[in-house]
């Protein structure tokens, strides 16, 4: 028995979970954009500039093409206030969204040069792994802003997958 996974929901599941995020963070001061924290990336800046940087990168090696960190259109620098950040990052969804849709066989092998580190290095994964980091790595850090949120005073919660996917009825 074959099971077709539609990962293009999922990823819409991730975008409308991230539509909250903003709302949160534009509700404090905006000096807690920056703020720094003992834990994840430092601040919910960095945080978020990282996990849109990592769709972006994933969403390339899924395409087949050679991922460049230069060439990484998400850095702090570029994105230091969070509305130029969050247009940005929604301008990334429907190609994102797309390559998700056409993924094809999961298992079928990538593999690339990692540049990023200290020394580059080759990695070899399947499309269905890389489409699975693209989702855990923005729920990873996704936690990660809304426990910097909880330490603002902000009652992040409520983002599970069954709270804003699941159909309720009478």
């Amino acid at each position: 028995m074959t099971t077709t996974v539609d990962l293009a929901h999922y990823f819409d599941y991730l975008c409308k979970a991230r539509e909250t995020l903003p709302g949160w963070v534009a509700g404090q001061p905006v000096e807690a954009y920056t703020r720094s924290f003992p834990f994840g990336l430092g601040s919910i800046r960095a945080t978020l500039v990282h996990t849109a940087a990592g769709q972006w990168g994933y969403t390339e090696r899924l395409a087949g093409q050679d991922f460049l960190p230069a060439h990484n259109p998400f850095s702090e620098d570029r994105y230091r206030e969070l509305r130029p950040l969050m247009v940005a990052w929604a301008g990334e969804t429907p190609r994102t969204r797309q390559v998700l849709a056409d993924l094809g066989n999961g298992s079928r092998r990538i593999e690339y040069i990692y540049r990023a580190a200290d020394r580059p290095r080759r990695i070899r994964a399947t499309a269905g792994g890389i489409a699975a980091q693209l989702f855990c790595h923005e729920v990873h850090h996704r936690a990660q802003v809304m426990a910097m949120l909880r330490h603002l005073g902000v009652e992040a919660q409520d983002l599970d997958y069954n709270n804003l996917m699941y159909e309720r009825l009478e």
